[in-house]
């Protein structure tokens, strides 16, 4: 790939595809790339660094992992109709999401504890979010204090993901933190009153918070301290029982229901002067109707990754429901399954205005902290700009508008033609 190509001048965003070219030009010094970015291979090489414990939480899905295997299969099923001799030297990766001009429609989805994965949790994967100019979603159930995140992330775009507890005090604490910290959309993530069963993690009681790691963005909240001190549970002698508090609060297992949803709103909108409240986890199109006439701004599409419900139909299907259903009414937003900027693709082809990436990311951090993550997410972006530069796209959205029109997929069934299954059910 010619570095001094002219239309590299003329295209609005960078030449993210030129990553590839710099990790050709290494073994010139005697260098190779510091990890090889295959998905499977990411995995395994995360397996290699991670505690039994880190490991099992990154990697377990809930029950026998069906919803998980949906998700991939989903995604072969469907298949990209590359388009020829196509002009793509100005293509356009970028994208506008809740007004922020962003790189590319790809974000770094909400994940909790990163302190299992690496000592400085969120914070380096917050660091290079801002860098790509890719935005970054900080879950309830982070490792470090909202205003650290914030810190690091520094003038890049950022979200909120709420796991709403039932004290509304301690609900709006973390709210006014956010808000106060940069992050200007909140998104309540709706399947996860509490965790669903994973057979690795019960088996070996593996728990992190039970244990006193990884809840400092509870021990940190002034109105959580004084439930602490309510309770008599100093956090320093006691860890173990004031991260199970602060979990306990966040993973509660009792269910909200539609009618929290209208005060919640009102409080995030009178907090943050009216920007975007969002709803995670959404999977059927009576609640994606739901939700946009009690007028959120966006839907995430997802299954929490297979995570939560076993069996559970594949995001990728839902999604192509729910954006037939209210795409022209609100941001519609898609999860689970990531592994490639061809997924990527697929999911805008089939409606969604923009893609949370997770485990991908976790593995990078998990290998190499910082550096890892920034590879594996210079990667993606290098992946998608060849990959609209090959299938011949040149926005955003024009993937969308060909998706649209039924010209940028199509979908071979089970035991169709070219075969609707992977041969071996993906361990991603």
């Amino acid at each position: 790939m010619d570095p001094k190509a002219p239309n590299t001048q003329q295209r609005t965003t960078p030449q993210y595809a030129l990553y590839q070219r710099e990790n050709f030009w290494r073994a010139n010094d005697g260098e190779v790339a510091i990890f090889n970015t295959d998905p499977g291979k990411l995995e395994e090489l995360a397996k290699k660094k991670l505690t039994e414990g880190g490991w099992y939480y990154a990697s377990s899905n809930a029950g026998q992992s069906h919803t998980h295997t949906a998700n991939r299969q989903a995604f072969y099923r469907h298949r990209i109709v590359p388009r020829m001799l196509v002009d793509t030297n100005k293509r356009d990766t970028s994208t506008t999401i809740f007004d922020h001009k962003v790189s590319a429609p790809i974000g770094f989805a909400p994940i909790g504890i990163n302190k299992i994965y690496h000592p400085h949790g969120e914070l380096p994967v917050a660091k290079v979010a801002k860098e790509l100019n890719l935005p970054y979603c900080l879950s309830t159930a982070g490792s470090n204090p909202i205003e650290a995140v914030a810190e690091a992330n520094g003038q890049g775009p950022r979200f909120f993901q709420l796991y709403m507890p039932h004290d509304d005090e301690l609900t709006l604490s973390l709210l006014q933190r956010a808000w106060d910290s940069g992050f200007d959309a909140c998104i309540l993530t709706v399947d996860t009153w509490q965790l669903g069963w994973r057979h690795d993690d019960v088996a070996t009681s593996n728990y992190a918070f039970y244990r006193g790691i990884g809840a400092d963005l509870g021990l940190s909240d002034p109105v959580f301290q004084k439930r602490l001190k309510e309770a008599g549970i100093d956090p320093v002698k006691e860890p173990h029982k004031a991260g199970a508090m602060w979990i306990d609060n966040v993973w509660h297992g009792r269910a909200h229901t539609w009618e929290k949803l209208p005060w919640l709103m009102e409080q995030w909108r009178r907090i943050s002067g009216g920007r975007p409240f969002c709803l995670k986890g959404i999977q059927s199109v009576a609640d994606a109707k739901k939700a946009v006439d009690m007028g959120v701004e966006g839907i995430v599409v997802s299954n929490h990754a297979g995570r939560q419900v076993d069996g559970a139909i594949a995001s990728l299907d839902a999604l192509e429901k729910i954006v037939q259903a209210v795409g022209s009414n609100t941001y519609i937003m898609y999860d689970s399954g990531v592994r490639s900027a061809s997924d990527v693709f697929k999911a805008l082809a089939l409606g969604a205005k923009f893609v949370f990436v997770g485990r991908l990311w976790v593995w990078g951090l998990s290998i190499m902290g910082e550096y890892g993550v920034r590879h594996v997410m210079k990667g993606l972006l290098a992946d998608l700009d060849i990959l609209m530069n090959v299938a011949g796209y040149t926005s955003v959205d024009e993937i969308r508008e060909e998706g649209k029109a039924g010209r940028a997929l199509e979908e071979s069934p089970n035991g169709g033609a070219g075969g609707g299954l992977m041969t071996v059910t993906s361990k991603l």
